[in-house]
């Protein structure tokens, strides 16, 4: 593995690759940049297929939370780290106490938390080994319910944008994944009226969302072709791409995965077909905003930053239509300004 040649390698300033035999760990951790201050991005366990896709994966999920955290005015700087195992696995303690082992090595360079396939409680058991630990129960803990407020108002800035209006009552919105972001995305979007449509590898995420907002259910490989509004896809990334683009019926794509876009082309090809993208890094920083909060937790203060994103995206989708670029370059562009500034 070619790693500083690696299609996703960025001038990554450090990458640890960690392994502990007794408690069975295998994890990445990235470390991207951290002008802006130490290093800060959650954990991912994903039973990954080969080490080259969570090596792809890492690199990429730690270059987005650095302008993730630069795009939401945060003093921090970007890291990730994967754990390549089976996240419904039980045996936890010893393996998430060698992951705080692993962390501390880095002496405060990174601070991780939860992310998909790892929970706060997973999280607690590292903060055992290591003070380097975000998400903490008793203080910002679980941070989905801020990702998912500030995807909701990224929705409400896209369509403000595009259709010049600030409700969503009656549009149809595709909803991909419905665990615990997801579903308080959907709840959101129930209340303000909105006609969902869901899928989710689990039933009874499903079957919840069904029940408490009425959405309808369709099969994993059909969201794409929804007669929607919106597309929100809140699941795993690289769900746009050259197969499911063409399928696309919705003008808008807005949603909290990392990572939406398959290629950086792929904005391109949405933006020629007049749809209206949300740059993920930035719809999707509720949580670490909330996050960022830890020391002086304050649930107030936390929305009222999360909110800002309404603003920052509705800068970025001017800025993009007046200059003919894609939202992401836009985005990119203005993320990149605040890192350097701060060498």
């Amino acid at each position: 593995m070619a790693l500083f040649n690696h299609v996703s390698f960025d001038n990554h300033e450090q990458v640890v690759f960690c392994q502990d035999e007794e408690s069975g760990l295998k994890a990445i951790i990235a470390i991207h940049n951290t002008n802006l201050g130490p290093a800060v991005g959650g954990c991912r366990m994903w039973n990954y297929d080969s080490d080259d896709e969570a090596v792809n994966d890492v690199l990429r999920l730690s270059r987005g939370m650095t302008y993730k955290n630069a795009l939401a005015g945060l003093t921090m700087g970007g890291g990730k780290s994967v754990i390549i195992a089976d996240p419904k696995t039980t045996d936890r303690e010893a393996l998430f106490r060698a992951f705080g082992r692993c962390i501390h090595t880095l002496g405060g360079k990174y601070f991780s938390a939860e992310d998909v396939g790892v929970s706060t409680a997973d999280i607690m058991i590292a903060h055992q080994e290591t003070p380097y630990m975000a998400g903490l129960e008793g203080k910002s803990g679980d941070p989905s319910p801020f990702t998912a407020l500030g995807t909701y108002l990224g929705i409400k800035a896209a369509v403000k944008h595009q259709r010049g209006i600030d409700s969503l009552k009656g549009l149809k919105i595709s909803v991909q994944g419905v665990g615990h972001v997801g579903y308080y995305l959907c709840k959101h979007l129930h209340e303000e009226g909105a006609e969902l449509i869901v899928t989710d590898i689990h039933q009874a995420s499903l079957d919840k969302v069904a029940t408490e907002f009425g959405a309808t259910v369709v099969a994993p490989q059909d969201i794409y072709s929804q007669d929607v509004d919106v597309y929100a896809p809140c699941a795993l990334g690289a769900t746009i791409n050259d197969t499911t683009i063409p399928q696309l019926k919705a003008t808008i794509v807005a949603g909290c995965a990392n990572n939406q876009l398959a290629e950086v082309r792929h904005g391109e090809i949405l933006k020629d077909k007049g749809i209206l993208y949300a740059p993920d890094y930035v719809i999707n920083a509720g949580g670490i905003i909330n996050v960022s909060f830890e020391s002086d937790y304050d649930a107030a203060k936390s929305s009222a930053k999360v909110e800002e994103i309404y603003t920052t995206l509705i800068k970025i989708f001017d800025e993009a239509e007046k200059d003919n670029r894609t939202t992401g370059d836009v985005a990119d562009d203005m993320a990149r300004a605040i890192i350097n500034a701060a060498k």
